[in-house]
């Protein structure tokens, strides 16, 4: 709905948070890549001093068009909340204010005797490649190869990159003339490959089924049933649609992959693909939809685990690691890391601050300037718009300062020569732009469970600490999901 505001030919419609509090001319505009979704939306951030005032989109055809999300345009007022700003220390069971040197002696101390391979990373959401390269190269060093970058424990095969991207590519996806969704809802995980979707109903140029829980996207879409079994016996109609279409497309998102029965959905989904020959010369029709921005940048540097998330918790409550590293990741369980030693790096007081033992106060997305791949592939960068509050730094920085502490020096004094570290060793992410992508062979066939697929956003606002902290985002939950809800139970 925020995209109304744009629309407006005569400025009669205007974001009510920003309305009245600042002139144009008075505010920096600084280019800069979305980071609340993984479509990498482009947009302009708009700041005065150290404050953001207000995002807007910034037209790209390829991405984004001209759109942004509504919570793309509106959860800024979040990146001043509830913001970690100078480090902690826990003593006798209680985080305490420290300084930057206190709290690189106490993650000194808490690693001695721990050996490397008794050492794991887990990387958030919201991370940009440089970060994520920094931590990788840190945990190295220290003789540990355990990071892991899916939360959400998503079942990705990793040895073909086409193998989890959005291959069709978000303006391809609207040349598609038969589209299946298997476990997504892109209108909550991705609105603006949902708008792409919607014109391929509108337009009449093709049709849309869905194979998961019945939802609203705002066009017909013929659903089949939420029932992952679907995939190996779509009805005999519906098979036909596929079987004459020019360019066939199956979508799968999060909600089918990161289930107990993760790995065999992929398997049967790609299996299918390959019966309707969704490849063909000039089209790629796989497609994974993707719902955290740092996804995909962490699959190109191989920040996958045997096990994914749940394993490296399963260790933890075993024992079998010693100390484990946050990078801005809250939407795990962290209570498994109770009894474990635990630094966290990040922006928020969220979920992965409740049991850390150190935490680390780290610039948010609109506060560096950081390389995002989108869910695409396409990598994109933004800028600096403005500085982290308090005693805050860039991530990558902070893990260079550490890696001195640590008598592990990481090779890079500044954001240049990090760069040229990652372009040394992934070429394609010091590009920007899409690099084309093969697809690996299709996986052995696994169990594809029985009963219902679970979708992965089930609050559209709160999905991450930058979101959860914000006052708008509260809004609208107030305002929109709970009085929908009392309405629907005052009609039943």
């Amino acid at each position: 709905s925020g995209n109304v505001i744009d629309l407006c030919p005569v400025g009669a419609l205007t974001s009510k948070p920003y309305a009245f509090a600042a002139r144009p001319w008075e505010l920096k505009k600084t280019s800069a890549i979305d980071v609340m979704d993984a479509v990498g939306t482009n947009i302009t951030v708009h700041a005065r001093g150290t404050q953001v005032m207000r995002v807007t989109p910034r037209v790209n055809d390829d991405v984004n068009e001209e759109w942004a999300s509504d919570k793309t345009r509106f959860a800024a007022d979040g990146l001043m909340k509830r913001r970690l700003d100078v480090p902690y220390v826990r003593r006798a069971g209680r985080l305490v204010k420290a300084t930057w040197g206190e709290a690189f002696a106490a993650i000194r101390d808490g690693l001695a005797g721990v050996a490397g391979d008794r050492i794991a990373g887990l990387v958030g959401d919201l991370c940009a490649v440089e970060e994520m390269v920094a931590l990788r190269d840190l945990l190295g060093a220290l003789g540990s190869t355990r990071i892991e970058g899916r939360q959400d424990g998503a079942a990705l095969p990793t040895g073909a990159r086409g193998d989890y991207l959005f291959n069709s590519t978000l303006a391809g996806i609207e040349t598609a003339d038969a589209v299946l969704l298997v476990g997504t809802d892109p209108r909550h995980e991705a609105p603006l490959v949902n708008t792409r979707l919607r014109k391929i109903v509108r337009a009449k140029r093709g049709k849309v089924f869905g194979i998961g829980p019945v939802v609203d996207l705002t066009y017909p879409v013929e659903w089949l049933g939420d029932d992952a079994g679907l995939l190996g016996a779509l009805p005999e109609a519906v098979a036909e649609v596929f079987a004459h279409a020019e360019r066939p497309a199956i979508v799968v998102g999060m909600g089918a992959l990161t289930g107990a029965n993760g790995a065999g959905i992929y398997a049967a989904a790609r299996a299918l693909g390959e019966t309707f020959g969704i490849v063909r010369d000039s089209w790629n029709g796989w497609n994974v939809l993707h719902s955290a921005a740092a996804r995909v940048g962490a699959l190109d540097l191989g920040l996958t685990t045997e096990g994914a998330v749940a394993g490296l918790l399963a260790d933890v409550r075993a024992g079998a690691l010693g100390a484990v590293f946050l990078l801005a990741a809250d939407e795990i369980d962290t209570g498994a890391l109770a009894d474990t030693f635990t630094v966290y790096i990040g922006t928020h007081g969220d979920a992965g601050v409740e049991h850390a033992d150190v935490i680390l106060p780290a610039a948010a997305w609109a506060e560096k300037s950081g390389t995002y791949v989108n869910l695409e592939g396409r990598v994109q960068r933004g800028n600096r718009a403005v500085f982290p509050p308090g005693e805050a730094r860039e991530d990558w920085t902070i893990l260079r300062a550490l890696s001195d502490v640590l008598g592990h020096r990481l090779p890079y004094d500044d954001l240049g020569a990090l760069r040229a570290r990652i372009a040394g060793a992934w070429p394609h992410l010091d590009v920007e732009g899409l690099t084309p992508a093969n697809l690996g062979p299709v996986p052995a066939a696994g169990d594809v469970g029985q009963g219902g697929l679970i979708l992965p956003v089930n609050d559209f606002y709160r999905t991450n600490p930058v979101a959860r902290a914000s006052d708008t985002m509260a809004e609208c939950v107030r305002d929109i999901v709970e009085v929908r809800q009392s309405m629907l139970e005052a009609a039943e």
